[in-house]
C-alpha cells in the first residue's frame, strides 16, 4: 500500500523529501496537456491543473483506488456493501436523553447511530470502544464479549474488533448500569459515564481508510477541510453557533415587519466601485456580474412598496483579501421606507442589544456612542477605533520647536501629533524596559512600515526622572512642561511624535492610528499591558461623501477625481452639504454611517438618494460619469423617477459579527469552507482552470500580457 502523506504542500510545491524520479516527473509533466497521467513506479495517479498560481497535485492510491478499474469481483463486492449500507434502523434514543437518564434497574434494548472511537481489548472475549454521537460530542462505551444473548449477532463480537476508529455505525444493545470509571481527561467529547451498551449488532455505514491518521494530535491541512471540521469541536460549534445567531435575528427582525427577499445572484456588472466576479453566459460578449451586494435590488423594493425589507445576503468582491475579508461572504442587508438614518440605526442598535445579551449575557448600554469620522481621525487615527483602548492623538506642532519639527518630518509644514504608551504591569522596570520595548519594536519587520514612514519616522522619548527635563529636553521646556501637563506623564511613560501631511482626512486611517495599535498589540503580547475586556460599540458617522480616487481604486471611472466614499448612491447628509455640491464636493457630508465594535467595523448605511434626477446629477455633474456609465443604472432611474420614496438601510457582514461575538480573529474560523489568502478552496481547488472546450463554448479566448502586468 503505498504511502498517503502528500507529495506536495498545502501550496503545492513539492516536498523536499519526494523521490527524485517522481519530482523530475512531475516537473516535466507541467508543460504537458492538463488531464491525469499514471506514475507507475509509485502506483499513484497524480491529477494536476496548471490553474492560476501553482500546480495542484492530489494523490490517489493505486490497488483499491480511485484511478484503478476494478475487475468483476470487486465491483459485485463493492455494490453489495453499498446496498447494504442503504438501509438500515432508525434511532430509538438520543445520546442527550441517555445522558440525561438515571440509573437503570433493568437492561433496555437501544439503536444508536454514531462513530466508533478509541478501543481496549481486554482479552480474546472481551472488548470495549467508544460509541461517538453524530454531533461528536458525547460517547458511551459499547462491551462486546463473546457470551451469548438473546436477540444477539454471534458475529457481532468478532466483526466489532476489526472495525478502524472513526467508522459511522449502527449500533443495537442493551443499555445497563455501568461502573463509575476512573476520572480521566476526555478531551472535547463528554463521556456518559453511568450507563455503558452491552452490543447485540453493529452495521457499518461506510469505511474509515487505515492510511488516513487520525489522531487527537492530528493536524490537518485545509485540503482536508471535512477532516479539519470533524476533528476541531471549535469549528463545529462556530457554525452552530453562527446557526444560532442567524435565528435571532432573523426572529427579531420578523417581529419588527422585516420581510425577507431573496434578490438575484445574477445581476449585471456596474461602476459601483469595488471589482466584479464575471459570469461569461454562451451569448456572445454578454456576461453577468455577481452582486458586490444587494444595494441596488433593494432600493428597487423600496420604490416597490415593500416598506421594510431583510435578508441574508451572498456578495462578491474581487478584491485584496486580509484576515477579515472574502472574495464571498455573507451580510444582513436591510432597508427601510419613509425613513433615515435614525431609524436604521435604532433598529440595529435593537438587534445587537438582543444578540449580546441573549448569546453573550451582556447587556449593553444604548443608545450607542456616536463620534463623526472627523473625530475618530483625528483622535484615534482610524475610521473604526476600539475606544476601550485609552490611547487618544493629540495634535501637538504648536507647542513644539521649530527645529524640532524638521527633525521629525522633511514637510514644509507638517501636522504633528502625539500620543503616550503607558505600562500598567508590575514586570515593567521603568525607563530601562519601555527602551528595551521600543527599541525591540522599531528594529523588528512589525516596526519597518513605521520607520521607512514617507512623512517622517516617529519621535521616540521616554520619561526618566534621572535625566534633565526628564528625560524630554529635546522638546524644550516650555513643550516638555506643555506635555506633562496633557498626559500626567510618569516614570517610564511613552511619547511618540508622528508627522504627517496637513490636508483633510481620507481613507480608514493614519500612520500614528496603525503604529497606536501596534504598539498596544505589542505591549500585549509581553506582558505589559492586559488584554482588553468588554465591549465598546460605537457608530462613526458624517464621512466625506466623496474621496480622491487613487490607481488601486478608481471608483465609478467619472473624469472629476473623486469617488463615492460609500457608494454613489448615498445622500448628502444636510441642506448645506447639497448646497456644496457645486461650490466644494470634498468638503459634502455624506448621510453614512458605520457600525463599529471594539476596532471591528461591523457594517455600514447610509440614507440614498431617492430622486431620479439628483441621482443622475450626482453621477453625471459631480464625478463626471461618461453617459455609458449613467446609462448603466438605468433601471434604478427609472425606479426612482417613478414615485420612490426616501429610504435608508445598512449591511452588517455577518461572518464578522460571529467571528467578534466568539473573539476569533479571523472570519475563516467561522465560515464552513473559507477562501485562503489568494481566494482559493484547497479542498476543492477552485477556481479551476479553463479548459478549451469551456473557453470555446462561452466565446473566450485567453490572452497573455507582460509579466509585469496583471493577467
Amino acid at each position: 500500500m503505498p504511502s498517503s502523506r502528500p507529495i506536495c504542500n498545502k501550496e503545492g510545491v513539492p516536498n523536499a523529501d519526494i523521490s527524485l524520479p517522481l519530482a523530475a516527473k512531475m516537473e516535466a509533466t507541467q508543460a504537458r496537456s492538463r488531464e491525469s497521467f499514471q506514475v507507475e513506479e509509485e502506483e499513484l495517479i497524480i491529477c494536476y491543473t496548471l490553474g492560476f498560481h501553482h500546480l495542484h497535485v492530489r494523490l490517489f492510491q493505486g490497488g483499491g483506488g480511485f484511478g484503478r478499474q476494478l475487475d468483476e469481483e470487486e465491483i459485485d463486492e463493492l455494490l453489495d456493501r453499498f446496498k447494504a449500507s442503504l438501509k438500515f434502523p432508525e434511532e430509538t434514543t438520543s445520546f442527550t436523553s441517555i445522558a440525561s437518564l438515571p440509573e437503570l434497574d433493568v437492561e433496555t434494548s437501544v439503536v444508536l447511530h454514531g462513530y466508533l472511537g478509541s478501543s481496549a481489548i481486554l482479552s480474546k472475549n472481551l472488548f470495549f470502544v467508544q460509541l461517538i454521537s453524530k454531533d461528536r460530542s458525547l460517547s458511551i462505551q459499547i462491551v462486546s464479549s463473546s457470551r451469548s444473548l438473546a436477540d444477539k449477532d454471534p458475529s457481532a463480537h468478532e466483526y466489532v474488533k476489526k472495525l478502524p476508529m472513526h467508522t459511522p455505525v449502527v449500533v443495537r444493545g442493551l443499555l445497563r448500569k455501568r461502573a463509575q470509571p476512573p476520572d480521566q481527561d476526555s478531551g472535547s467529547i463528554e463521556k456518559i459515564k453511568h450507563l455503558e451498551l452491552d452490543l447485540l449488532s453493529v452495521q457499518t455505514l461506510n469505511e474509515f481508510p487505515a492510511n488516513i491518521i487520525a489522531t487527537p494530535d492530528t493536524v490537518f491541512g485545509p485540503d482536508q477541510r471535512h477532516l479539519q471540521l470533524r476533528a476541531d469541536i471549535d469549528l463545529r460549534k462556530a457554525l452552530s453557533y453562527r446557526s444560532e445567531v442567524g435565528l435571532t435575528l432573523r426572529s427579531r427582525l420578523h417581529e419588527l415587519g422585516f420581510v425577507d427577499i431573496e434578490t438575484p445572484l445574477l445581476f449585471k456588472s456596474t461602476p459601483e466601485g469595488a471589482r466584479e466576479f464575471i459570469v461569461p453566459t454562451r451569448r456572445k460578449g454578454f456576461a453577468y456580474a455577481l452582486p458586490q451586494s444587494p444595494q441596488q435590488f433593494k432600493q428597487i423594493l423600496m420604490g416597490s412598496g415593500i416598506p421594510k425589507y431583510y435578508q441574508f445576503a451572498r456578495c462578491f468582491r474581487d478584491e485584496d483579501l486580509r484576515a477579515d475579508r472574502q472574495p464571498e461572504f455573507t451580510q444582513l442587508d436591510l432597508e427601510m421606507s419613509f425613513a433615515g438614518a435614525k431609524q436604521v440605526m435604532c433598529t440595529i442598535e435593537d438587534l445587537i442589544r438582543s444578540l449580546w445579551l441573549k448569546h453573550l449575557g451582556t447587556q449593553l448600554p444604548g443608545p450607542f456612542e456616536r463620534m463623526s469620522y472627523v473625530e475618530a481621525m483625528a483622535q484615534f487615527g482610524s475610521d473604526k477605533p476600539d475606544t476601550r483602548l485609552d490611547m487618544k492623538i493629540s495634535r501637538v506642532g504648536h507647542l513644539l520647536p521649530r527645529d524640532l519639527i524638521g527633525k521629525i518630518s522633511s514637510r514644509q509644514t507638517p501636522v504633528v501629533e502625539a500620543l503616550m504608551l503607558r505600562f500598567t504591569s508590575s514586570s515593567s522596570n521603568g525607563p530601562s524596559t519601555m527602551r528595551k520595548f521600543i527599541t525591540d519594536f522599531l528594529d523588528s519587520p512589525g516596526g519597518t512600515p513605521f520607520v521607512s514612514n514617507p512623512d517622517g519616522s516617529p519621535g521616540i522619548f521616554i520619561v526618566d526622572y534621572r535625566k534633565p527635563l526628564r528625560g524630554l529636553q529635546a522638546l524644550g521646556f516650555e513643550a516638555a512642561e506643555n506635555v506633562d501637563d496633557m498626559y500626567q506623564i510618569e516614570d517610564g511613560d511613552l511619547i511618540v511624535l508622528q508627522a504627517r501631511e496637513d490636508r483633510p482626512f481620507s481613507g480608514g486611517s493614519t500612520s500614528l492610528g496603525q503604529l497606536r495599535l501596534a504598539l498596544h498589540a505589542a505591549a500585549v503580547r509581553l506582558g505589559y499591558l492586559p488584554p482588553l475586556t468588554g465591549f465598546a460599540p460605537l457608530w462613526v458617522t458624517d464621512f466625506p461623501l466623496f474621496s480622491p480616487t487613487t490607481p488601486d481604486e478608481p471608483g465609478q471611472g467619472g473624469r472629476a477625481g473623486l469617488a463615492a466614499t460609500h457608494h454613489p448612491f448615498t445622500s448628502p447628509k444636510t441642506s448645506e452639504d447639497v448646497d456644496l455640491l457645486m461650490i466644494d464636493p470634498r468638503r459634502v457630508i455624506g448621510d453614512h454611517y458605520d457600525l463599529v465594535i471594539n476596532g471591528v467595523e461591523l457594517g455600514g448605511g447610509s440614507r440614498r438618494i431617492h430622486s431620479a434626477e439628483m441621482q443622475a446629477f450626482v453621477m453625471r455633474d459631480i464625478l463626471k460619469m461618461s453617459a455609458e456609465r449613467v446609462a448603466e443604472f438605468s433601471h434604478l432611474l427609472d425606479v426612482l423617477r417613478a414615485g420612490c420614496p426616501p429610504h435608508a438601510g445598512i449591511a452588517l457582514g455577518f461572518d464578522r459579527l460571529i467571528a467578534l461575538m466568539l473573539g476569533k480573529s479571523s472570519v475563516r474560523e467561522v465560515i464552513a469552507f473559507p477562501k485562503t489568502g489568494k481566494g482559493e478552496d484547497i479542498m476543492v481547488q477552485s477556481p479551476g482552470h479553463m479548459s478549451d472546450e469551456v473557453l470555446q463554448t462561452y466565446s473566450l479566448q485567453i490572452r497573455h500580457m507582460k509579466e509585469d502586468q496583471t493577467t
